[in-house]
């Protein structure tokens, strides 16, 4: 009768440590599983300019320009694409080469006859800024 009372006694202590185990194993692995109301981010909140990954010419630049306010924060749909920092031109967007989020433009053709163009749209700009159009104001980089 001894030994039946031992064997009892060691079956339920066998199904106890079982049952410590598998509670145990349960409890661990849900440590490594998700939380169920995780927020994952959907969007980021950034918007690319009007010719973000379109030709990126005189034409747009132009009307870049002409939806630009000077006197609005700068954005990357409120800039003047003809401005430069550090010798640089900002990207479709507004953003200069080394600043997080550059994107090298499609570039339209270049030729003698563009440029001069170029070039005079740029005296006609030079000779008539838009108003607020000065360093430090809330529409330019400088």
């Amino acid at each position: 009768m001894v030994s039946h009372v031992k064997t009892s006694t060691m079956k339920n202590n066998i199904l106890l440590l079982t049952k410590i185990i598998a509670v145990t194993i349960v409890a661990s692995a849900t440590a490594f599983a998700p939380a169920r109301n995780a927020r994952m981010p959907t969007k980021l909140n950034f918007e690319y300019g009007a010719y973000d990954g379109k030709l990126w010419d005189q034409v747009a630049k132009k009307d870049v320009y002409n939806m630009w306010d000077p006197n609005a924060p700068r954005s990357t749909r409120n800039f003047n694409p003809f401005e430069t920092f550090k010798g640089n031109s900002p990207d479709a967007s507004g953003i200069f080469p080394g600043e997080p989020r550059y994107k090298d433009p499609t570039r339209g053709d270049a030729n003698f006859q563009t440029m001069m163009a170029e070039r005079a749209d740029a005296e006609e700009r030079a000779a008539n800024p838009k108003p607020g159009n000065q360093p430090g104001c809330p529409g330019c980089k400088n």
